[in-house]
């Protein structure tokens, strides 16, 4: 894995469980962007790492109050600030 600094924001992926963090950026098209965008899921929205299912599986996310579960790829590709 390669270090960042924290400014650049890290994947979603490397949250541990109840981590809060603030999403700086969605790499991807625009269709991807517009399903994240319906789900709730932009820039500038705090999300919380609510599960992490073992060996790849989908992560668990609370955006706004409300539950939802993301693939690996497409939780990747959300890069976020870790809100202390």
């Amino acid at each position: 894995m390669i270090a960042r600094p924290p400014s650049l924001g890290i994947p979603l992926t490397e949250l541990p469980e109840q981590q809060r963090a603030r999403i700086i950026a969605i790499h991807g098209g625009r269709g991807f962007q517009h399903r994240l965008h319906v789900m709730g899921i932009m820039e500038g929205r705090i999300v919380t790492i609510v599960s992490k299912q073992p060996f790849r599986g989908p992560i668990t996310i609370r955006v706004n109050g409300t539950h939802m579960t993301l693939g690996r790829g497409m939780a990747r590709k959300i890069i976020v600030e870790v809100i202390p």
